[in-house]
């Protein structure tokens, strides 16, 4: 039901623009359009109500932009490995492709999505979950936009606006991420609201499986995950977080006594056989291994390793294309048959019940 209104909430931007060219969608009604759903997705991802509504608002020129009416894209997230529909715009460069959503909502889930899974964003989730001028540098440090002043243009609104309150009603608790009231999600993904979210809970609290950390305990894949911090091992988190010895090693195919790096993802529960949907190719970059592809989409590597026809251990090349969801058709390396070897004729049988015949000269 929310998700469709969420759907006639675009088709009402569309009416706006195309129908009454001069009456656009104001700051303050974009905020309070999208402001739940905000807080329903730092609640379920981490990433500051603040900062998500300040990405909108400049992103998408409060609702106002041709990708946002066109394409119900909000963010201005481009194409990159993207596998759905796609809308062309020009930008940095002549034409470029971004994504295009069905709906904001999907626009909003694929934000928090795009942020959570990509390495070069990782450091941000270490920061205090209200700390969103934090967030705002590092956003602009991390590549996500070229302008030079991209960092104050987002505190600025946020600052102008007031959205920091938005951060904490999520952490006061006053959000909650099953209620039906804000934006449910199916098994991770967009969906109806008639089945309560699968989620770890919101930043700095229990999470659904009672974990006591003081840290947000994210979702990817539906998989429960936390990013490491300075100083973390695996037998503190084992401690922080009430594990059993094996279950860090088991479920991030990492020795007992690893080193854990700031920013890796340790997931706390069982990989899963195939990626969420709408993840059905990862292009491989440079310096990647099959090892990172699993821990970016949550994925077992012996299932990577059988679904691209793969040895277990061998590692892919820059620009390979690795498939998450369904078996590849054919290996990576095709071999060529044999030729046949040419064979000497054989000698000519007599015909069966043929008596031989032998000529002997005269000595």
């Amino acid at each position: 039901m929310r998700r469709s209104i969420w759907i006639f909430a675009g088709m009402v931007l569309q009416c706006v623009v195309f129908g009454q060219a001069d009456i656009k969608m104001s700051r303050d009604d974009y905020i309070s359009t999208f402001a739940d759903l905000a807080m329903r997705e730092m609640a379920r991802v981490g990433i500051p109500a603040s900062i998500t509504l300040a990405q909108g608002c400049l992103e998408s020129d409060n609702g106002n932009s041709s990708l946002a009416v066109r394409g119900n894209n909000h963010f201005g997230i481009k194409c990159h490995d993207w596998k759905g529909k796609t809308i062309h715009k020009n930008d940095d460069a002549w034409r470029e492709c971004f994504r295009s959503y069905p709906s904001a909502y999907d626009s909003y889930w694929d934000h928090s999505q795009f942020l959570s899974t990509r390495s070069r964003y990782a450091s941000l989730f270490q920061l205090n979950p209200d700390d969103y001028q934090g967030w705002a540098h590092g956003l602009k440090e991390a590549g996500y936009a070229t302008s030079p002043d991209y960092a104050r243009h987002l505190i600025r609104i946020i600052e102008e606006n007031e959205l920091f309150r938005y951060d904490q009603l999520v952490l006061e608790g006053w959000v909650d991420p099953g209620d039906k009231s804000v934006m449910a999600v199916r098994d991770g993904k967009p969906g109806s609201g008639d089945r309560e979210p699968k989620v770890a809970g919101g930043p700095v609290k229990v999470a659904a499986d009672g974990y006591s950390a003081s840290r947000p305990v994210l979702v990817n894949n539906r998989i429960e995950y936390i990013v490491v911090r300075p100083g973390d091992t695996p037998e503190s988190l084992r401690n922080e977080l009430d594990l059993y010895k094996n279950e860090i090693s088991r479920y991030n195919g990492l020795p007992y006594d690893a080193d854990l790096e700031p920013g890796q993802i340790i997931y706390l529960q069982p990989k899963r056989r195939k990626a969420e949907r709408g993840h059905d190719i990862h292009v491989v970059e440079e310096g990647e291994t099959m090892e990172d592809i699993s821990q970016i989409y949550g994925v077992m590597l012996k299932h990577l390793y059988r679904m691209n026809l793969m040895p277990e251990g061998a590692q892919p090349d820059p620009g390979m294309e690795i498939h998450l969801r369904k078996k590849k058709t054919e290996s990576l390396l095709k071999q060529e048959p044999e030729p046949e070897q040419e064979r000497e004729p054989e000698p000519e049988q007599a015909p069966e019940g043929t008596s031989l015949q032998f000529k002997f000269e005269d000595g």
